[in-house]
């Protein structure tokens, strides 16, 4: 069955421009890493090709007002007056984002900015997620008992695929210590590591360095928390403070200010609890950032803000964007549930009666 975003879509392509523009609101999107050409779809899944990222870049700089995250609260105050207005992000914290995809947004002057986790600019440490996609597509054919799993990895040239999207949602909705222990283990399961890593530099991450220095050019600098791992329900209240305080700190520390802003990894529906979103609040940061479809002004609470995804092979973003208001009766929805019966100010921060959804 097609998710909300792949009919909404669709429907963009038939849509003309003009007709779907009445419709605009202010919208954040989002993408990961830039890759002048990718070996391995397989595994390289978190990057798009520089070809690709050049269109989209070009297609936002000639149909939308992209602005930098400064102006986000201005923006909000009065979201109709700037039905065109998109923010523009980048999660995770490729090193290629300095050599590759930030040239092409400063050519053409659209701000940005990128959410890292700061476990992974510190210590260089491949994304968990990658690695265990390396274990699943490259291991020796065999039989392997996990630790944590609930069943034998059984890896041959014909379920390895299968294999790999059951292991990657097993890991994804675990609790950490245990998700990070089992990642170890596929790790050790591979006997060309370090020649596999070497493969595919796409997955390297920036140094503080190269952070420092997008930063000195406007990029605006927020926390993708410590380490990668969903902030969902299955993750313990301290585990989640942790991620995010411990994220806070070295930011504040690296850049010399305090981050404004936080990105939950993967961000969906079940990767972000309530405890979360307090523990964000509470260490400090002004706003936090989802995956939950929809338009910004849409939102009930500050730190579940709604993004959109860019898509690599996306030709009707005109179209598309507007189309994104049809999304928010669900994301009220889920932001209610996140908010367990209460919803958050946002010039207070303080928690008040929740509001009820505007009509769509």
């Amino acid at each position: 069955m097609p998710s909300p975003r792949q009919i909404l879509s669709l429907a963009a392509r038939a849509l003309p421009p003009a007709l779907a523009r009445p419709f605009g609101r202010p919208a954040a999107l989002f993408f990961h890493g830039v890759e002048r050409e990718t070996a391995d779809p397989r595994v390289q899944v978190n990057h798009m090709s520089l070809d690709a990222f050049r269109r989209l870049a070009a297609a936002l700089k000639r149909d939308f007002d992209v602005l930098p995250y400064a102006a986000m609260d201005e923006v909000l105050k009065k979201p109709e007056k700037h039905a065109r207005a998109v923010f523009l992000m980048s999660d995770d914290g490729y090193a290629n984002l300095f050599g590759i995809a930030a040239p092409v947004l400063a050519a053409l002057g659209l701000p940005w900015t990128l959410f890292v986790s700061t476990h992974h600019i510190d210590t260089g440490e491949a994304n968990p997620f990658f690695v265990a996609r390396l274990f699943f597509h490259f291991a020796p054919a065999g039989s392997y008992r996990i630790p944590h799993l609930p069943e034998a990895a059984v890896l041959n040239g014909g379920n390895r695929e299968i294999a790999a999207r059951r292991g990657i949602a097993w890991l994804r909705r675990n609790e950490a210590e245990r998700a990070r222990e089992a990642v170890q283990a596929m790790a050790a399961a591979l006997p060309n590591r370090d020649a596999l890593l070497a493969r595919y530099p796409s997955e390297r991450f920036l140094t503080w360095q190269e952070v420092r220095a997008l930063a000195a050019q406007g990029v605006e600098i927020g926390a993708h928390a410590h380490a990668h791992w969903a902030m969902s329900a299955r993750q313990s209240p301290a585990q989640l403070a942790a991620q995010a305080r411990t994220s806070h700190t070295r930011l504040a520390a690296e850049l010399g200010k305090a981050p404004r802003v936080f990105a939950y990894p993967f961000g969906n529906v079940d990767d972000v609890s309530a405890e979360a979103w307090r523990a964000v609040r509470d260490a400090g940061f002004a706003r936090a950032f989802t995956t939950l479809s929809g338009t910004l002004d849409a939102s009930r609470n500050p730190f579940l803000m709604p993004r959109i995804e860019i898509e690599p092979r996306e030709t009707h973003l005109a179209s598309l964007l507007p189309l994104m208001r049809l999304a928010n009766p669900r994301l009220v929805r889920r932001q209610r549930a996140l908010n367990a019966g209460s919803a958050v100010s946002p010039n207070s921060g303080r928690l008040v009666s929740p509001v009820p959804a505007r009509a769509e």
